[in-house]
């Protein structure tokens, strides 16, 4: 923290710069605000964290290293009129302001907080954010990055040359060298692995690799860094005592095998040599055989599989070591469910969408740890990032399984792998509609498993007659539902026209004089979609029979009991 003599001078230097600019504007890494809130206001609560965002992106593209963010100051004319922000008590409904604006940044970066009565008058408070630049990966706020162009804030995904500029800054933790490591401190049965890994890769170099020392071949496969051991050789080949060496960072895996109920049954971490970890891991895994009950789908694929494919596994738990973000000194985590596995790695998503990968088939531009990265694809331990994925996505279409589901949240990336045909609609879509392409495929499997889908990819999948329903309520479309030999089961998806449960319901209070609403749900519950939940059910009856009281058809008489009018 500084002293209020500093914390004068950091504010006069911005306003100096800001000054000297003045006929071009503001600069892109320096911002000036006064009061906050949600009207009538100079910015936003959560306006603060998209400047945060994009004064950290614009810092790295002029080559600073601290964007601000300056609360007190008038916009334009510089003068020093105070702001309404009181930190560290501010508060965003009830939590704590700061910390809620710290979550929502991704990857998590330091930003400092300078706060100060200028020349000691209350009435000009100052809140000075200083915010490190970004390195090596945008900085996002709630899941999107911006930018400062000129002195607008905008989305930086709309600007594909700053993004690459920004991930093309990044220092490439894995190339670094650790100091006092040798070879001793490498396990010689991973060297070994390793060799064999190699060697599978580069079989026309099978009899040349034989007379290479272990220096030489780590230099080759590039581990190692002119014969110095790198953070990429002590995660793949160390000592499981040689993990100190890259402290603080964290090697280690960990699995967790849960019952049917949720209870933890079974757990094991694991460190380096990576190269073996991963071994023991996916060994851990309980990949039982999976027999297709259906006998329509019998006729489409074996009756009788793996329940998991033996390279989603490795390339999914690979993944998720290749591009760990490291300096957040977590864990890798692997668990296993009764359906399902979930793996889980530090760091956001570096191609940004799933969309990214399975539309553009080619392998991605930048890696988080490119040294790490390029030496698992030495040994086969990964294809390129984008091929590797849509293998995957591919080898769960072949099975009629649900696509992998990537979720992106707290800086952290997670796919989930089920090991199940979970919805009879969509198996038999994928059977029987060879023109999918794996994007449709991806939103439809995200229908089958209940997970949010965008408003443009709601309207794309209904401009291809693939859904009908609500957004909250979608389900698949009746020429889908014909095509499966599913009709009855789209009927009870999609229900009766409004009228006819707006019939019933006063039909109802005709023959009994009056109706509570328990008894009107006894009535309709059962004829509602089946696609709805219990909540959504509660709703639509709710709106039935508020729209037959604006009708002027029935009213609430005593004890809350509907009659008619």
């Amino acid at each position: 923290m500084r002293t209020i003599e500093e914390q004068h001078e950091l504010l006069e230097e911005l306003l100096k710069i800001a000054r000297q600019r003045k006929s071009a504007g503001e600069t892109e890494w320096i911002e000036f605000k006064t009061n906050i809130g949600e009207s009538r206001c100079s910015i936003t609560y959560e306006g603060v964290g998209n400047y945060i965002s994009g004064l950290s992106n614009s810092a790295c593209l002029k080559y600073k290293s601290r964007g601000y963010l300056v609360l007190g100051i008038e916009d334009g004319t510089w003068n020093v009129v105070g702001t309404n922000l009181q930190m560290p008590s501010a508060k965003y409904g009830n939590q704590d302001y700061e910390l809620w604006l710290r979550r929502n940044c991704s990857p998590i970066i330091p930003f400092d907080i300078e706060e100060f009565d200028y020349h000691g008058n209350s009435n000009q408070h100052i809140v000075i954010f200083e915010i490190q630049a970004a390195a090596g990966e945008p900085v996002n706020f709630k899941g999107t990055a911006y930018v400062r162009i000129g002195s607008n804030l905008t989305k930086l995904k709309d600007f594909p040359d700053y993004v690459r500029q920004i991930y093309n800054s990044r220092k490439d933790w894995s190339a670094e060298i650790v100091g006092d490591a040798t070879m001793d401190d490498l396990d010689p049965l991973a060297i070994l692995r390793a060799r064999e890994l190699y060697t599978d890769k580069h079989k026309l170099l099978t009899d040349e690799i034989k007379t290479w020392s272990d220096e030489k071949f780590l230099n080759k496969a590039k581990i190692t860094l002119r014969g110095k051991i790198t953070n990429t050789a002590i995660l793949l080949l160390g000592r499981s005592e040689s993990e100190y060496l890259i402290s603080p960072a964290v090697a280690r895996i960990r699995w967790i095998y849960k019952d049917s109920t949720g209870n933890e049954r079974d757990f094991s971490i694991e460190t380096c040599p990576f190269v073996i970890a991963a071994e023991n891991v996916y060994k851990k895994i309980r990949n039982f055989k999976y027999r297709y009950m259906n006998p329509t789908l019998l006729t489409l694929v074996p009756d009788e599989l793996d329940t998991y494919d033996p390279f989603i596994i490795r390339e999914a738990l690979n993944n998720a070591i290749a591009h760990q973000d490291y300096g957040c000194h977590g864990m890798i985590n692997v668990i296993e469910e009764e359906d399902r596995l979930i793996f889980s790695n530090l760091g956001s998503f570096i191609p940004n969408s799933i969309r990214s990968v399975l539309e553009n088939d080619a392998p991605e531009e930048f890696y988080r740890n490119k040294m790490l990265a390029n030496a698992m694809v030495e040994l086969g331990l990964v294809d390129t990032i984008g091929s590797g994925i849509r293998r995957m996505f591919n080898k769960q279409r072949d099975r009629l399984f649900p696509m992998p589901d990537y979720e992106f949240d707290d800086n952290r990336v997670k796919v989930t792998i089920v090991g199940k045909v979970m919805d009879l609609d969509y198996a038999m879509l994928l059977t029987r509609d060879k023109t999918l392409n794996l994007l449709e495929i991806e939103m439809l499997s995200r229908l089958q498993m209940h997970r949010p889908l965008t408003d443009y990819e709601i309207a794309y999948l209904r401009k291809r007659k693939l859904v009908e329903g609500r957004k909250n309520a979608l389900y698949f479309a009746k020429s889908i539902a014909k095509a499966t030999g599913q009709e009855a089961k789209y009927t009870k998806d999609k229900g009766f026209d409004d009228n006819y449960y707006r019939d019933l319901v006063v039909k109802a209070i005709t023959q009994h004089g009056k109706m509570g609403r328990p008894k009107i749900n006894e009535l309709l519950w059962n004829k509602l979609p089946e696609v709805l939940d219990d909540k959504q059910k509660e709703n639509k009856i709710t709106n039935l029979l508020a729209s037959l009281r604006r009708a002027g058809k029935i009213k609430q008489g005593e004890k809350r009991q509907w009659v008619l009018i």
